[in-house]
């Protein structure tokens, strides 16, 4: 157990077990040689983290590892010289390659070896997975904060990218026949779409959809990621119409199957944020689709557009600020909406956008429609972040090699669906022979495959909007 009593006690108990976990470096020359650390060290600072209470006292005990047992920055300052001068000195290249291999070597903090052997371990993956989660969320609360616990999560993500590279993952398809467990677990992780009740999971991996997850051979039957896919007949432009509530009991019609849609994707672990496991699963996926069903001509997303309805109060804010007048609706739009609101200021506007209040009135919806497809379509292909698309739905897909497809009004009638993107969504298409050369010219020149629907949108934006 933790150690209980005062403050002064617990922080001591601290020390003195990281400095028994966390295995010293051992010098250069004897790096081949090192005995490897008990595993029982490592299997006491599992049992003693787990004991910690989630929140501060787990905070503590990561920024305490962080700062105390990263980089020895006296040996990388030596050795960096020592590089230097066998440039300067221009002596052969096996002096320079080892004095940049000692650099390398030294370069390693001291934490990264106790995450080695805690991934040894039985359940230490598993283990290092959960304690990345929670540097995760510390850095997102500013729990934990600084230099030192940032460089060691970017550390551990590295490693765990390396540890869940798609050698060791196993793609298995989720039916009703699948274990309780399983099905409750994509269940409550499923971040797009949420899953009203059992009726509504049995729909979700019955007939005309598929589900998947990847699992890891050191975690056997955890879903890590989960990707759910409607198989229909056309491009489908609403949601409501792929996780309705009633279960139709048919069998599949093969000959009714042409395309695949790509309709949520949920990481379930948080600390497999940023770790690369999206990009493959779709890629397998279209794989064993393939394979299943060759008929499929169309594999197609029916994204959302978080943050959508964020940036656009935003903006009608900036405009607020430096004059009442509105510069995103053409005079004859804007003087609809003031007709149908009764009032001329763009506070009204922001008000309804925030309650979702806008969608109960029909001459509302029919009169936005127009400035909202392009103000979206502007927002998802002209707005940038270090020169990449700044939603990160569509950051993810383009540099996957998609095209942005198409934009669809009132696609997800949902209270999450107005309020994250006044009830837009986009289909990302991927034309398996071109996504490798769409990937390569997002990721090389943030070039923007995008369809003529949503060229033309943008272009009305960049005529009736003055941005």
């Amino acid at each position: 157990r933790a150690p209980a009593g005062s403050s002064t006690a617990s922080v001591a108990g601290m020390e003195e077990l990281l400095s028994r976990s966390v295995p010293p470096l051992p010098p250069y020359e004897t790096k081949e040689k090192a005995p490897p650390p008990a595993e029982l060290r490592s299997a006491e600072f599992v049992r003693y983290y787990r004991a910690l209470e989630a929140g501060p006292p787990r905070a503590e005990l990561l920024t305490r590892l962080a700062r105390d047992f990263g980089v020895d920055h006296g040996r990388v300052a030596e050795f960096s010289a020592k590089v230097l001068q066998a440039r300067e000195q221009q002596r052969e290249l096996g002096a320079l390659l080892q004095a940049e291999d000692r650099l390398r070597y030294y370069l390693n903090p001291q934490y990264r070896g106790l995450f080695q052997h805690l991934g040894r371990l039985e359940g230490g993956l598993r283990f290092l997975v959960e304690l990345r989660g929670d540097l995760v969320e510390g850095l997102a609360t500013k729990a934990v904060d600084g230099p030192h616990v940032k460089e060691m999560n970017g550390v551990l993500k590295n490693m765990l990218s390396e540890w869940f590279s798609t050698g060791f993952l196993n793609l298995e398809r989720v039916t009703w026949q699948s274990p309780c467990e399983v099905l409750q677990k994509i269940s409550d992780s499923e971040a797009v779409h949420p899953v009203r009740n059992w009726v509504d999971m049995k729909r979700r991996v019955g007939s005309y959809r598929r589900c998947y997850f990847f699992s890891h051979c050191a975690i056997p039957g955890e879903p890590l990621i989960v990707l759910h896919v409607a198989l229909t007949s056309d491009i489908s432009s609403s949601i409501q119409a792929i996780v309705k509530e009633v279960p139709p009991l048919e069998t599949e019609d093969t000959d009714k199957i042409t395309t695949a849609i790509f309709y949520s994707i949920s990481l379930t672990q948080q600390g497999l944020q940023g770790v690369e496991l999206g990009t493959y699963l779709i890629k397998r996926v279209v794989k064993e689709l393939q394979k299943e069903l060759p008929q499929i001509k169309a594999f197609s997303t029916l994204s959302p557009i978080p943050g959508f309805t964020k940036w656009l109060v935003g903006l009608l804010s900036s405009q607020t600020k430096e004059l009442e007048r509105n510069e995103l609706f053409t005079e004859s739009e804007w003087q609809e909406i003031s007709e149908i609101t009764g009032d001329s200021t763009t506070e009204m506007l922001k008000k309804l956008l925030n309650n979702n209040e806008w969608v109960r009135s029909e001459k509302l919806v029919k009169v936005l429609h127009s400035p909202f497809m392009r103000l979206c379509a502007w927002y998802l292909y002209g707005e940038k972040h270090r020169g990449y698309a700044l939603n990160p739905v569509a950051n993810f897909h383009l540099q996957n090699g998609s095209v942005m497809w198409r934009i669809n009004w009132m696609a997800d009638t949902s209270p999450r669906g107005i309020a994250a993107s006044c009830g837009m969504m986009v289909n990302y298409r991927y034309f398996l022979e071109d996504t490798a050369s769409n990937s390569a010219a997002y990721l090389g020149t943030t070039q923007i495959k995008a369809s003529e629907q949503v060229l033309s949108l943008v272009s009305q934006f960049q005529q009736n909007s003055k941005l």
